[in-house]
């Protein structure tokens, strides 16, 4: 990890800047998936799955039988980890559900604002190098709460078993998710967004994926589909002082790192030896990884910062909200001193003994993060991703006739005369 000691002030977003992204390769390959999908349908899905993993599945939905598969081959300690994740996800998404809201607003007016659930969402679960059912819990449990009317989820089949991972279709099934499609990749995403003979178009497209899929979200989602949130590759920025616990640090760092090659994790501390204990942990568990070689890559785009001196709080908090990382771990004394300060983070955590790990699976915060210091502008994924509010206003005729003097002043200053007679026609005397 690169490391920099008391940064200059002119070179702090710099420091913010992640792996690229952009690849223009990626771009064009996507464009044509998109296209092939939007023209052929599940031909067009299977003959890419030949094409790109080897062979295609012979029917491109999960059947009961996958599922009791699965359900036998879920070992007995996963199966009570998901139910225990799951009553903390739902538990704190419920807490969210929204109030309706109803006002009078002044005499005769009446405002209401409504949730509505979205009708139909499209999940995508990566089943790569890590098939991701924990994800499952995030998307599909908020979901349900929300009383989405139907949930289905995509997700590729395992190139060694030709299966879709049992984990996943077993978390699928326990969320009440209402159809699983064995369709991985930016086709996948196409899929959802534009539908199949198969597939059914929905409205919204959630998860996380590899560069193609983030790609396909983010052309589809500027015209066809609506999309969760604009997210890259996994950051965590961990915030430590002498309080904190170096091997605990590292590990931290390294759970994120182990995510991909393209992740980025940054220390920041207010002390040399602070991040030299650190880096001496990341190396002794950094040999013991089965990702190690991933995660080895990912901290070549990763960096220490250190900021000492009687200051030094202040500067740490002010770059945390600069980076606006997807997770944020605070170790240092009075933490919540410091979180009070912190306004762009996905998800933040209070104290040596929250590891992020803990928010991934089971405390009950959503993992699904705005990444690329989107958090600056863009919440995580939470009850609101899940619906829309819809206001009603009825107004008698007293209460329009109160406001009508208002709304005839703004229209004819807007020119909009149309809109100022809609009102004087109800009062009898139009303006036309």
């Amino acid at each position: 990890m690169e490391k920099y000691i008391n940064p200059e002030y002119s070179i702090l977003s710099d420091l913010c800047i992640r792996p690229s992204t952009d690849n223009p390769v990626v771009r064009e390959r996507v464009d044509k998936i998109i296209t092939r999908v939007k023209e052929g349908g599940d031909a067009a899905l299977r003959s890419l799955a030949e094409e790109i993993d080897g062979s295609a599945p012979s029917c491109l939905e999960c059947k009961s039988d996958e599922f009791t598969f699965a359900e036998n081959a879920v070992s007995d300690s996963v199966r009570k980890a998901i139910a225990q994740a799951a009553q903390n996800i739902e538990a704190f998404h419920r807490a969210q559900l929204p109030e309706t809201v109803e006002i009078e607003t002044s005499l005769g007016v009446r405002c209401i604002q409504k949730a509505v659930p979205i009708q139909r969402v499209g999940l995508y679960i990566p089943g790569g190098t890590a098939p991701l059912f924990s994800t499952v819990l995030m998307l599909a449990i908020p979901a349900k709460v929300a009383q989405c009317k139907e949930v289905i989820l995509c997700t590729p089949v395992s190139r060694q078993t030709g299966k879709v991972a049992s984990e996943v279709l077993y978390a699928a099934k326990y969320c009440g998710v209402d159809k699983v499609y064995k369709v991985g990749g930016a086709q996948a995403i196409a899929a959802m967004a534009f539908g199949t003979e198969t597939i059914a178009k929905v409205d919204k497209i959630f998860g996380p994926g590899n560069q193609y899929v983030t790609t396909a979200k983010q052309l589809l989602g500027n015209k066809y589909v609506a999309i969760d949130l604009p997210a890259g590759p996994s950051e965590v920025m961990v915030m430590a002082d002498a309080s904190a616990v170096p091997a605990f640090v590292a590990a931290d760092l390294l759970s994120q790192a182990e995510h991909g090659a393209d992740s980025q994790v940054i220390l920041v501390c207010d002390s040399e030896s602070i991040a030299e204990g650190v880096q001496a942990e990341i190396d002794a568990q950094l040999r013991q990884l089965g990702r190690s070689e991933i995660a080895s890559r990912a901290l070549e785009n990763s960096r220490i910062i250190v900021f000492n001196g009687e200051d030094s709080r202040s500067r740490m908090t002010d770059f945390a909200n600069l980076y606006g990382p997807e997770h944020l771990i605070i170790s240092l004394e009075n933490p919540w001193e410091i979180a009070s300060r912190i306004i762009s983070a996905g998800s933040v955590f209070i104290g040596n003994w929250s590891p992020e790990s803990a928010g991934d699976y089971a405390s009950g915060t959503n993992h699904t993060l705005p990444t690329c210091g989107w958090s600056r502008a863009h919440s995580g994924v939470n009850i609101d991703s899940f619906i829309r509010k819809i206001t009603f206003q009825e107004l008698s005729q007293d209460g329009l006739r109160g406001l009508s003097q208002t709304i005839t002043a703004m229209a004819d200053a807007e020119g909009l005369q149309a809109h100022a007679n809609a009102v004087s026609i109800r009062m009898g005397k139009s303006s036309l």
